[in-house]
């Protein structure tokens, strides 16, 4: 070895036997087959084998960094949250951006929502914020959510993405029509991530410290800017970049460019929810800023990058179920399946003890569980009981909830969402419509109708259906997409 081989540190195997040689396989004799008394090719080979866990089945293809939040304004009037008790007061945050439909290898620069989950390293645990970049999405009850995903994702017979399968759903779940409205217009496609808005999206419960609890929607607005690509950008950049999202991010941080959000939240009542014009809970569904405006309380950096794409990146949980004191759920039925299905999800994907990993786990604070054993389990618990109550000074309730009480009535069932005087599917997609100028229309119009127009010919009852969602929510929005669905069919 030389002089500059002896300074540095000595190559080992998994349980930290130094290596001989790790250029050549031990073999009978020069030129001989291999020897299966070489663990070191052994160990390597099969911790090669398992390098890749199962992908998330949506939101796969991901970036995240690390980050600050800073309070900025009092909020301690509708929330007792220990991380927003006063201004200036710092969090910090890791946030992973995604694509929803594509898988691990997907190019970023595609029509697709992007994910926008969020986690706060607080002193009364963590908090997960798992939200998107649209404040809406295409369904309202988490029973549909597999159904709706298996549209987007590859057909079992052809094992590609049909038109057919995306429209025949869509135009049989008319709720769905102001979320895609928003997809096919000039926001479908973002620039980068460090240009588009989050959303918490849900709505969510807050409590004060007097007991009394609002209803809340988070808003992510980017100090960037928004910016966003055509489809014929996106085309591009996506063959000759697939990484351009997530190179963008890195870069930035890196130049130390760090990326800014103005956090703010839409707060309701308590009392207002019974009898506001729609279901406040409808997840397909904005609130007006005229009846709730936005109250900005923070500002959100990210200002430092994963150092192990793999062990901070895919391998990062997230569950709208990691609530902290004064911050809860509502009766959101699409929030109230997700409770459930994030975290078993990552307990599928990570394993059981996937809250340990450094990324996962509190960061401000100590987790105190029963919980032991199963994969990966460190032995951090030693030798402490397992259970509660016990009389050997083990971790015991506070007896006060995180979150209030909601009153309920009626019988169990398979009941619809409650109804709301204004409760309509295709309104607020309308409306949507109607802010746009009369380029953004025709560009929504010119990515829808490429789209319908790839149904199979023999499926005019899908197009139809699909379109007729569109005139419901506006006459004009319907007769243009008609016609250019018609112009483009002729052509195939």
């Amino acid at each position: 070895m030389t002089t500059q081989d002896e300074l540095r540190p000595t190559l080992t195997t998994e349980s930290g036997a130094p290596v001989a040689d790790n250029q050549n396989t031990e073999t009978a004799g020069t030129g001989g087959p291999a020897l299966i008394q070489d663990q070191l090719l052994f160990e390597k080979l099969a911790h090669f084998n398992r390098e890749r866990i199962p992908e998330r089945v949506v939101h796969a293809r991901g970036a995240g960094a690390y980050g600050t939040f800073t309070v900025t304004a009092d909020v301690t009037p509708w929330t007792r949250a220990a991380f927003l008790s006063e201004v200036g007061k710092q969090t910090e945050t890791f946030l992973r951006f995604s694509t929803v439909a594509g898988n691990l290898g997907a190019a970023d620069a595609v029509r697709d929502p992007r994910g926008f989950a969020l986690k706060f390293y607080t002193e009364q645990g963590n908090y997960d914020l798992v939200g998107n970049n649209t404040p809406v999405f295409f369904i309202k009850d988490a029973i549909k959510f597999p159904d709706f995903i298996h549209t987007q994702k590859r057909d079992p017979y052809s094992g590609s993405q049909e038109a057919d399968n995306v429209w025949d759903f869509w135009g049989l779940s008319p709720e769905s029509t102001h979320q895609v409205t928003w997809l096919f217009g000039d926001r479908g496609i973002p620039a980068s991530y460090r240009h588009l808005d989050g959303f918490g999206s849900h709505t969510y419960q807050w409590q004060n410290e007097a007991g009394e609890h609002f209803w809340v929607k988070y808003h992510f607005k980017t100090d960037q800017g928004i910016k966003n690509l055509t489809q014929a950008e996106a085309n591009k950049l996506a063959g000759e970049d697939p990484d351009s999202h997530q190179r963008d991010l890195r870069e930035a941080i890196e130049r130390g460019e760090f990326p800014t959000w103005t956090v703010s939240v839409q707060i309701m009542p308590a009392a207002d929810a019974a009898t506001y014009r729609f279901n406040p809970f409808d997840l397909t569904k904005v609130w007006p800023h005229a009846d709730y405006p936005l109250v900005e309380f923070g500002t959100l950096e990210l200002n430092r990058n994963p150092d192990n794409v793999f062990a901070e990146v895919e391998q990062s949980v997230f569950s709208p179920a990691h609530f902290v004191p004064g911050i809860g759920p509502s009766p959101d039925k699409m929030l109230q399946g997700r409770l459930f299905a994030y975290a078993d999800a990552h307990r599928y994907r990570v394993g059981i003890n996937a809250d340990h990993l450094p990324v996962n786990r509190p960061h401000a604070t100590e987790a105190r569980t029963n919980g032991r054993d199963g994969h990966l389990y460190d032995g951090r618990h030693g030798r402490q009981k397992n259970y509660e109550p016990n009389s050997f000074g083990g971790p015991v309730q506070t007896g006060r909830p995180l979150w209030s009480a909601v009153p309920v009535t009626g019988t169990t069932g398979n009941h619809e969402a409650p109804s709301h005087a204004e409760d309509d599917d295709f309104v607020q997609a309308g409306n949507l419509y109607r802010l746009m100028d009369d380029g953004a229309k025709q560009r929504l119009i010119e990515n829808l109708s490429g789209f319908i127009a790839k149904v199979s010919a023999d499926r005019d009852d899908i197009v139809e259906r699909a379109i007729e969602n569109f005139r419901k929510a506006d006459a004009d929005y319907g007769r243009r997409l008609e016609d250019a669905v018609r112009e483009l069919r002729k052509q195939k």
